[in-house]
């Protein structure tokens, strides 16, 4: 037997004269989860390594090699990129060959967590070579030397990483970027070994230090130990009160007088005579004799042929020990710590 058609029980496009509307829009179920995108910050406060003797034992922590330069925490925006020092002052500018890697990164959003480093010819990061690029302490040269080793990823597509452990930020790093480039922003790739063994071999091949992170550690700004850096040789930023003349000197700078902080005032530590040349000597004198005072702010003994200066100048020093007088041994000076780097006076 013949079927008659089944007649449709609504037209495939309704009426020719019936306006068109579309479905009603069912209510968001409350349970049903939402993915909100994060707000991006202005400025992440940078997660600091705390100073130990000895590297850290377990399978909880990795290690990476400790770059000696200027930490800057790159920010990608929709609108363009902003580099950000240590203390939050904008670098964009002197920074060039970073922020165009920047804008040919893969992704819309991010924040990358790293240090500017200038290699010397053993592929050694040298904070005095880096310096003289940017034209030295409160300079306002571009460096085009200066590339970004990269650690960290704070934020990444519209979402805030800086909750979840150093594992999976890590993940994420890596695929945006690579290991073994050679462009301006390149990856600071963990090293999966014993960490007395790496320390030595670090220090073997003159390098600053290694650096131990908890790999299930979330990004906490400040010096809380789950970021952790032990050096090779000691470095650290000392208040210039003065110098000694000499004729015979770069700049006339026969030695730097130099002062730490010991409760609420500057001790002396004694002086530094090496680590200069013709140019950061010159730098520096220029520097100083803008700073000239009568008297001596801190205490330091007598002095043949001594200028002494207010203490508003940081040295970066690298020295071996202290004496059993609290004063620095085997001192050379590498350079002029910047303020907006949040340069500050070695605590005794």
């Amino acid at each position: 037997m013949t079927m008659p058609p089944r007649k449709p029980s609504k037209p495939l496009l309704g009426e020719a004269d019936t306006p068109l509307r579309s479905r009603t829009r069912r209510r968001r179920d409350p349970a049903q989860p939402n993915l909100p995108l994060d707000p991006m910050p202005a400025r992440v406060e940078p997660c600091l390594a705390l100073l130990k003797a000895k590297p850290p034992k377990g399978d909880d922590w990795v290690f990476e090699i400790k770059w000696d330069g200027y930490r800057l925490a790159v920010h990608i925006e929709p609108l363009g990129v902003r580099i950000l020092t240590r203390g939050g002052h904008d670098w964009t500018d002197r920074f060039p060959a970073i922020a165009a890697e920047a804008k040919r990164l893969p992704v819309s959003t991010a924040i990358l967590d790293g240090e500017a480093v200038v290699f010397d010819e053993l592929g050694r990061s040298d904070f005095g070579r880096l310096q003289q690029s940017l034209g030295g302490r409160g300079g306002k040269r571009t460096s085009r030397e200066a590339i970004l080793l990269v650690f960290d990823l704070l934020y990444f597509d519209g979402h805030d990483l800086t909750g979840i452990e150093l594992n999976a930020r890590r993940h994420l790093l890596e695929g945006l970027v690579p290991a073994g480039g050679e462009e301006a922003i390149r990856l600071s790739e963990e090293i999966e070994a014993d960490g007395d063994t790496l320390f030595r071999i670090a220090c073997e091949h003159g390098l600053e230090g290694i650096i131990a992170k908890d790999r299930n550690s979330t990004y906490r700004g400040g010096r809380g130990g789950e970021w952790q850096k032990i050096k090779c040789i000691q470095s650290d930023g000392f208040a210039i009160i003065g110098y000694e003349k000499s004729t015979a000197s770069f700049g006339g700078i026969g030695r730097l007088l130099l002062a730490a902080r010991k409760g609420g005032q500057l001790v002396y530590v004694g002086g530094v005579g090496t680590g200069f040349n013709e140019r950061s000597a010159a730098e520096l004198r220029e520097q100083m004799d803008k700073l000239i005072i009568s008297k001596p702010t801190v205490d330091t003994g007598r002095k043949r042929n001594a200028v002494f200066v207010r203490p508003e100048l940081i040295a970066e020093i690298e020295y071996r020990s202290w004496t059993h007088d609290s004063k620095l041994r085997h001192a050379s000076y590498k350079g002029l710590r910047e303020a907006q780097d949040s340069a500050a006076v070695y605590r005794l």
